[in-house]
């Protein structure tokens, strides 16, 4: 009996189900009155499924969004499936001043990071920019942090960045350790909270050209995966990755695990870089929102060539989104009431 009480102990720790569990009972209290008018038993159902879809992070503060793995890995997917279309006409080449990016490749669909985090914002409003110029910095090197860069460019450096923040802050700590010469086993890995980052700054190569000994790099590194509780690219992958290089620097490694598809993979969240911009089940239903509004802009146009002035005024049907988290209604139809308030104010 206390092996299976063990067993279920260490799966709920592994799962954060404290954490969603505290999470719900929070938006219960928050919604009592609307909750009350269906069901508890219904708020948990819904709620429980939208953290098994990924839809539970929408619009919530970062604090949730970064507080366990799965969040983090549906809010990276959240991103790709709304934002995609940024990249996916691209293909032609645009001119490049010669000072500035001439490493990277420009498809017609280019943005810059503060655009990029914008997106960013658009699903959680309190996006750190820290994340997302640490993100750019990862494609852009030492060029300006005002380059623009492409869609799968950006996302697969802030895929590493974003789940792996607090493993790549330990190795920004280790990287100088062993630049200064010092003993990497010195090196404290970060416990404070998965909500605090820490500002990383640069490492300071002696000659960026030539960066580390990659064999005591891999040594440091996987040290480090085996003692620390936050989540780590596979200690495998990382092997094969510095055992084909003699050195290394940290921006090299930094891009290399956002270019590895392996790595990629294993965490799941998005596609290979090949079916970056396919999602049949996103354009399926795009395709439904589309036939819609279409029917509703023909249906408009027709009425249009009759006589309006005797036709009774008839307002749109409304769309609702197939994927808005039930414990959202009640702060959005708020947010609504108070925008119509302001409206009528105008009028008068």
């Amino acid at each position: 009996i206390l092996t299976s009480v063990s067993c279920s102990l260490l799966f709920a720790a592994q799962r954060h189900v404290l954490t969603y569990m505290e999470d719900a009972v929070s938006q219960l209290l928050e919604n009592r009155e609307d909750i009350s008018q269906y069901g508890i038993a219904r708020f948990f159902t819904e709620y429980f499924n939208s953290v098994r879809q990924g839809t539970h992070i929408l619009f919530r503060e970062f604090s949730f969004v970064q507080a366990t793995p799965h969040n983090r890995a549906s809010f990276l997917r959240t991103f790709w499936r709304c934002f995609r279309t940024v990249g996916k006409n691209g293909g032609k080449e645009q001119p490049v001043k010669e000072s500035q990016c001439s490493h990277l490749s420009f498809p017609a669909d280019l943005l810059t990071a503060q655009e990029y985090h914008c997106l960013l914002q658009l699903l959680c409003p309190d996006f750190p920019m820290e994340l997302t110029q640490k993100a750019a910095r990862i494609v852009l090197m030492d060029d300006a942090m005002d380059c623009l860069m492409s869609f799968s460019d950006f996302l697969f450096a802030f895929q590493i960045q974003f789940y792996y923040s607090e493993f790549l802050e330990s190795v920004a700590a280790i990287y100088q350790d062993l630049l200064a010469g010092k003993n990497p086993n010195t090196v404290i890995v970060p416990t404070s909270s998965s909500g605090q980052h820490r500002q990383r700054q640069p490492p300071n190569d002696c000659n960026p050209l030539e960066g580390v000994e990659a064999s005591l790099f891999y040594q440091c590194l996987e040290s480090l995966c085996d003692r620390s509780k936050y989540s780590c690219p596979p200690s495998a992958l990382v092997k094969e990755m510095l055992s084909s290089v003699q050195r290394m620097t940290f921006y090299g490694f930094l891009m290399a695990l956002a270019k590895d598809q392996g790595i990629n993979r294993a965490l799941g969240a998005l596609p290979d870089k090949g079916d970056l911009f396919l999602d049949p089940a996103m354009d399926q239903e795009l395709e439904k929102l589309v036939a819609q509004v279409s029917g509703l802009s023909v249906s408009g146009s027709a009425s249009s060539s009759a006589d309006t002035a005797n036709m009774p005024v008839r307002n749109s049907p409304r769309i609702n989104s197939p994927w808005k988290p039930l414990h959202h209604r009640r702060k959005m139809d708020a947010e609504s009431e108070g925008s119509n308030e302001e409206t009528d104010d105008s009028e008068n």
